[in-house]
């Protein structure tokens, strides 16, 4: 089977699901040796790289922003070029954009079955920003726009992939057909508790034996809810001036607020960007608590590497990530305010993280092995392309 990804969310440097195309490139050069893999995604330049049965084509694209590390798709007459000379069993398009309506129409005049993946809740996550400026009734009518064209665009695809149970019953709900939940992943063999590596990563950032390190990873943007950790961290450094320090790696628009918060606070580490995995899990090993703001998060990679590190994390409650916590979330705010997650960073802090911290990377071991959730997604691919054959034979 020759399975193509197409997706315009993805960046060289970071992104969530630039992870998950390349563990599952990497599940097929280990362990599916009948399998094939074709990646499309926006580039600087357009060039073909090729790996052992894997082919990943970037087509030249411009920046959304002179801010931003992600670019626009817009030349699909080149998309089209490419699945027309690859010819895929199966396409999997993870935009709700123009990319996805043009996957669509490919698949149909190329008689190739396409599912897509919502990895965002881009409704939610639009209207939770402009709420306060189209007030109730507004916010009602244009929620209802943005459910039907949900429903309208993810209807066109043979399924719809989820990554939570919670969130395939809101598409349901909204009348999207075919949505099935498939659990994310971690590599279990880059984020693990081992090598202990902690006091070493520690001394390197120069933090005293008695401070308690937070840690984010993920961009600098106003989805991700980094304001409110900014804002949280401040509250904590009032409160307690020595106890904490926080570590950032990722960048983003909200780079300058970074920037004015280092100023201020002068116990803030910012790293934009981390290129290898093992550096990475050394940072995860090395803290103490995982902060987690986001509360419009689908897809939450990093807190599932987190603790598969053995670092338990901290966040909001009631985002959809909430069911890849593996360990008890009593301690987490339960309201969207610093105030709140300050006082969940500040009584979570005070409790046994060691034994957190082993709990959830057991259960990382166990649940989230990118392998285990590969198996599940293959079969989920093979149902797809069969039910397509029978259909339209």
């Amino acid at each position: 089977m020759k399975i193509c990804d197409l997706t315009q969310f993805y960046s060289p440097f970071s992104g969530g699901v630039k992870r998950y195309v390349h563990e599952k490139i990497a599940y097929i050069d280990k362990y599916s040796p009948t399998d094939e893999h074709v990646l499309i995604v926006p580039g600087q330049k357009t060039e073909k790289t090729s790996g052992a049965r894997s082919r990943v084509y970037s087509i030249h694209s411009p920046l959304l922003s002179r801010a931003s590390r992600y670019r626009a798709l817009l030349n699909l007459r080149a998309v089209e070029e490419i699945l027309e000379h690859e010819r895929p069993d199966l396409i999997e398009s993870s935009d709700p954009y123009q990319v996805g309506w043009k996957a669509v129409a490919i698949g149909r005049s190329q008689k190739i079955p396409v599912i897509g993946f919502y990895h965002s809740h881009f409704p939610e996550a639009y209207l939770r920003s402009s709420a306060k400026f189209l007030g109730t009734r507004g916010t009602r009518h244009v929620m209802k726009l943005t459910r039907g064209y949900v429903r309208k665009l993810y209807n066109q695809f043979q399924a719809t992939l989820v990554p939570s149970e919670l969130l395939a019953g809101v598409l349901s709900d909204w009348g999207v057909r075919n949505v099935r939940a498939v659990r994310l992943g971690v590599n279990i063999d880059n984020f693990k508790p081992e090598p202990d590596d902690r006091d070493a990563t520690r001394r390197s950032l120069g933090i005293d034996c008695g401070q308690t390190l937070l840690l984010y990873v993920g961009r600098l943007a106003k989805e991700k809810n980094t304001e409110t950790l900014f804002r949280s961290f401040q509250l904590l450094r009032r409160r307690r001036p020595q106890d904490f320090r926080l570590l950032l790696i990722g960048d983003g628009p909200e780079r300058h607020q970074l920037r004015e918060l280092q100023r201020r606070a002068g116990n803030v580490s910012w790293i934009q960007y981390c290129p290898d995995s093992a550096g990475l899990a050394r940072y995860y090993r090395a803290a103490d608590l995982f902060v987690h703001p986001g509360v419009q998060e689908t897809f939450g990679l990093v807190a599932l590497e987190s603790q598969a590190c053995g670092t338990p994390v901290v966040g909001i409650r009631g985002s959809y990530m909430d069911r890849i916590i593996c360990h008890e979330q009593e301690s987490w705010a339960r309201e969207n305010t610093p105030q709140a997650l300050a006082d969940a960073i500040e009584g979570l802090s005070g409790q046994k993280l060691q034994r957190l911290g082993g709990t959830a990377a057991r259960h990382a071991r166990t649940d989230y092995a990118w392998p285990r959730v590969f198996e599940h997604l293959f079969c989920i691919y093979r149902e797809v392309c069969s039910d397509y054959k029978e259909n339209n034979e």
